[in-house]
């Protein structure tokens, strides 16, 4: 029995790493994008519809222009899972503790794809029974860094798949007076130039805000490029308002939605 269950040991022997998919990663292929049908009911007013890209008669759509949003836009796959974690987090009913909850899990979701999108090295590791695996490894020099106050909702889940990363702040706010976002507190890794970042912030608006916390990072030497946007909800006009002002940076998000969920920062935190 022993003969039996000792696998033989090959140092010449290779086993090939069976998640291949990995290698597209960084091949430019883009997630399909999900679309957004508008339908008037009978009282009049508008009633978003969302709609996968293949689904249905492309007349009675009017989905949200994919070209005008441009590749920078990345929306993870849609399944039932996102849509029902969509639904809860939407519905004006659902309690704190289960709001909480299914945000965390939809936060997790783009994280992990988020880090998908760093860069990576082929690498060969030793298995305990002698046999070479061929993998890969992140490259080291990232960096994840929230805007406040409802980008810190994402850090947990950040940190729960980097443990020893380094997280930034940035606090802005509209000043009182031009109704203008304003940088009013600002903090990072003093090495921050040389890392790629994870720019935190669950829901893009007017994208304002998320403009003018890109405007600091470049300031401390960030490349646009390098920046990486982790977000759970986006209007088509804060999409487009990002890429516009900066064609370079990636956008990662579950959805895009004329309604944005604005309430997501006081039901996270408790203070609706």
């Amino acid at each position: 029995f022993d003969s039996f269950a000792r696998e033989p040991v090959s140092l010449s022997l290779r086993m090939p790493c069976h998640n291949q998919q990995m290698s597209t990663v960084n091949t430019g292929q883009d997630h399909p994008m999900k679309q957004v049908r508008f339908a008037t009911n009978s009282s009049g007013n508008v009633t978003a519809v969302l709609a996968t890209h293949d689904a249905g008669d492309a007349s009675s759509r009017q989905p949200v222009n994919q070209d005008s949003l441009g590749p920078q836009l990345k929306l993870l796959p849609l399944n039932d899972q996102i849509r029902e974690l969509q639904t809860i987090i939407r519905d004006k009913t659902t309690s704190r503790g289960d709001f909480v909850f299914c945000a965390d899990r939809l936060i997790r979701l783009v994280v992990e794809e988020g880090l998908n999108q760093l860069p990576y090295s082929e690498c060969t590791v030793t298995t305990p029974t002698g046999y070479k695996y061929e993998g890969v490894k992140f490259e080291r020099g990232n960096c994840g860094v929230s805007i406040m106050r409802s980008g810190e909702a994402m850090e947990q889940g950040l940190r729960d798949c980097c443990r020893s990363i380094r997280i930034g702040k940035i606090l802005i706010q509209s000043d009182e007076e031009t109704q203008k976002a304003k940088v009013y507190y600002a903090k990072f890794p003093p090495d921050i130039y040389r890392r790629k970042v994870l720019l935190m912030y669950p829901i893009l608006s007017t994208g304002n805000t998320v403009i003018e916390a890109v405007k600091v990072l470049i300031e401390h030497g960030v490349l646009p490029k390098h920046i990486i946007l982790l977000s759970l909800f986006s209007t088509p006009h804060g999409a487009k308002s990002i890429i516009q002002e900066f064609p370079d940076i990636t956008i990662l998000a579950t959805e895009v939605h004329p309604v944005a969920p604005t309430h997501f920062g006081q039901r996270y935190f408790g203070t609706d």
